[in-house]
């Protein structure tokens, strides 16, 4: 039913080929749509790719999910408008990049530490999948991009609160266009893994203190990446890792 998508904008193809079962009546209103981890593997894409996609499609009034119990195709009549966090940080703000830095610093270091003492092994297992893929990149900035995004977003659901996995997810857009600004940074990917092992080990260790210094460091590694970024032409591509 579904092609493999290859393309730095993943998400969007994603999108294209859901509203096509639509429009051709495959997908019908009240159908379900397969959980998460089986639609990346027959997309041939990671779970963030599926992830935005499902956001852009809620976004248009498409599917809407529902808590522990999945998303479905929508009749189109409950779509309200919902505004995109990307968009209000990339459009006429210059300051776009340094407000997401403070957002990542207050936010993440306390996710990491809740993390840490509620992680599920599935998320663990999910975390040391990124870690991998990560390690596998070398110069494939998707594959590594989308495992990193992975990666975070693993965190976050480890945490067990909704409303942060939604915080989280509000941004992936933006984060992704950090990470394609400073990716050819040399060593950032590698400065960047060193961290991401960091916060890993301290998750299997179950130890939030150490989880929430291990990602302070890793934000401050970024951070300091972001000023060596070679692309200063959009707030959008800095501060990333």
């Amino acid at each position: 039913m579904y092609k493999l998508v290859r393309t730095s904008r993943l998400y969007e193809q994603i999108v294209q080929q859901i509203e096509e079962s639509i429009l051709k009546g495959a997908l019908k209103p009240g159908d379900q749509l397969p959980a998460e981890r089986d639609l990346a593997q027959r997309f041939g894409v990671s779970r963030t790719a599926v992830r935005e996609a499902v956001k852009a499609l809620r976004e248009k009034g498409l599917v809407e999910a529902y808590s522990g119990r999945g998303t479905f195709i929508t009749d189109g009549t409950s779509h309200a408008v919902r505004q995109s966090l990307d968009l209000m940080a990339k459009i006429g703000q210059p300051e776009g990049s340094t407000h997401l830095a403070e957002v990542r610093a207050i936010l993440e270091p306390e996710i990491a530490a809740l993390a840490a003492t509620r992680a599920q092994e599935s998320d663990l297992t999910t975390m040391r999948e990124a870690v991998a893929v990560m390690d596998r990149a070398g110069q494939d900035a998707d594959a590594y991009i989308e495992a990193d995004l992975d990666f975070h977003l693993a965190l976050a659901e480890a945490a067990a609160n909704p409303l942060i996995l939604s915080l989280i997810d509000s941004i992936v857009g933006l984060l992704r266009e950090q990470r394609l600004g400073i990716f050819r940074i040399p060593g950032g990917p590698e400065r960047g893994q060193f961290h991401h092992k960091r916060i890993l080990e301290a998750m299997e260790r179950r130890d939030s203190e150490k989880a929430r210094e291990a990602m302070k460091a890793h934000l401050e590694q970024v951070r300091e990446d972001s000023h060596a970024s070679p692309d200063k032409r959009a707030p959008g591509k800095q501060n990333a890792h």
